[in-house]
């Protein structure tokens, strides 16, 4: 499955689905599963979603270009959603100027979940002020919780010492990879890198150099017949593409072999059981 808005995601929520992790197909006639209700914008931009070990699947999203909170739901079949909610994940910092690209991980050893997104917050790290697109100069923040209601505050994640917007995170092994853009535009980079961790909430370096062609955003990850893959929002050129590699050090560009629905934009990548998918493919 593959979560994704449309235009500025004014509409809500789209699903398509891939039996092969190329080709992917629209639900619903590629109509909106829901509508953003919450935040002033009401936008519900790069949608995440995962399963929880209650059965559920747990929705984040970005509310608006500025907003100093994201959206939250639930679904157990991705059809019937929950009341939206409104977390403020950063209203403790009256500066910052936004919550982007927010993402789930489940932490098997500390049974907890971990939001992460990426936030401005002007003149905390003015050694690349100048780097980004006007006034913005990315980090990645954090919060945890266990149940959706209650978050821990907010703590810094990643700072590379550039600015960097849309990570997403895949254990492999022992480690966390942290799938990254660096969103420097002077010089352009606008590019996927990869960091990594032995630990889930810090001490990230980089390890690559970049995956994937400049002016792309929103990865996302996925195994696919031994590769692991690198889907992306190739926002410029109004399309999807994807890189692939067997050791996460050698990619190859793979954009003409992978298909979307129109439309497409950042999303992330998840696996459903057959039951539900037939659930939806009747909507």
């Amino acid at each position: 499955m593959f979560s994704f808005f449309k235009d500025n995601g004014q509409d809500g929520l789209h699903l398509t689905y891939s039996r092969d992790g190329y080709q992917w197909e629209a639900l619903k006639d590629n109509r909106s599963f829901l509508t953003p209700a919450v935040a002033k914008d009401k936008l519900m931009r790069d949608p995440c979603i995962i399963q929880g070990t209650d059965s559920k699947f747990h929705m984040v999203w970005t509310v608006s270009w500025n907003d100093r909170g994201i959206g939250y739901a639930s679904s157990e079949d991705l059809v019937h959603w929950s009341e939206q909610k409104f977390i403020p994940v950063m209203e403790h910092e009256s500066e910052a100027l936004n919550c982007w690209a927010p993402e789930i991980f489940y932490d098997e050893d500390q049974h907890l979940y971990m939001i992460y997104w990426a936030t401005t917050i002007p003149g905390r790290f003015p050694e690349s002020d100048r780097q980004g697109d006007s006034k913005y100069n990315h980090r990645m923040y954090y919060t945890t919780t266990v149940d959706f209601n209650t978050f821990q505050p907010a703590k810094l994640l990643y700072d590379g010492g550039f600015n960097v917007i849309d990570a997403v995170i895949k254990k492999i092994g022992a480690n966390y990879y942290m799938f990254l853009k660096d969103e420097t535009k002077d010089p352009v980079k606008k590019h996927i890198r990869i960091a990594v961790s032995d630990t889930l909430t810090g001490n990230y370096h980089l390890i690559s150099e970049p995956i994937t062609p400049d002016w792309v955003e929103g990865p996302t990850v996925a195994s696919v017949d031994g590769y692991w893959v690198v889907y992306y929002d190739e926002y410029t050129r109004h399309r999807m593409g994807a890189v692939r590699s067997k050791d996460l050090k050698n990619w190859e560009v793979i954009s003409d072999s992978v298909s979307f629905p129109d439309g497409t934009r950042h999303g992330t990548v998840f696996q459903v059981n057959e039951c539900i998918l037939e659930t939806l493919l009747k909507e």
